[in-house]
């Protein structure tokens, strides 16, 4: 009786944890005054409509600069990478990479205290590890 009661008990357990699996989006990340590396993959099945290409349906980073201050974004990554940066008034940053850059990108200037959503996309719908370098300048 004892066995009986563990098979009708485990697998309700079980399928109980799986619907707590759900993934967490990570808190935004401070920009400080030293240099951030972030990783991943790029790319997605969504279809951008600006220069982006494909990426995922979240952000593949989100940060927050706590106030106006000069950045560069790096970024290095094989395909046809595109650097899709989105900030909280709705402003549209993109830059994709072409035949003579490697598939690096670089995006300097100065950017405005917010919060900022990051996609790495890639324009022939590839998906690839990159590297986003955020440093201070």
């Amino acid at each position: 009786m004892k066995m009986r009661y563990f098979w009708l008990v485990f697998p309700t357990a079980f399928l109980l944890s799986l619907g707590n699996a759900i993934p967490v989006v990570s808190q935004a990340i401070a920009i400080t005054s030293s240099t951030i590396e972030l990783t991943g993959s790029s790319g997605g099945a969504k279809k951008d409509a600006s220069c982006a290409g494909y990426i995922a349906g979240a952000p593949n980073h989100t940060l927050e600069v706590p106030a106006d201050m000069n950045l560069t974004f790096s970024l290095k990554a094989a395909g046809q990478p595109a650097l899709l940066i989105r900030s909280d008034t709705g402003k549209e940053f993109c830059v994709a990479a072409d035949a003579f850059s490697k598939g690096e990108i670089r995006v300097p200037g100065r950017w405005k205290k917010g919060v900022y959503k990051v996609f790495v996309g890639d324009r022939a719908q590839g998906s690839f590890p990159y590297k986003l370098v955020v440093s201070p300048n």
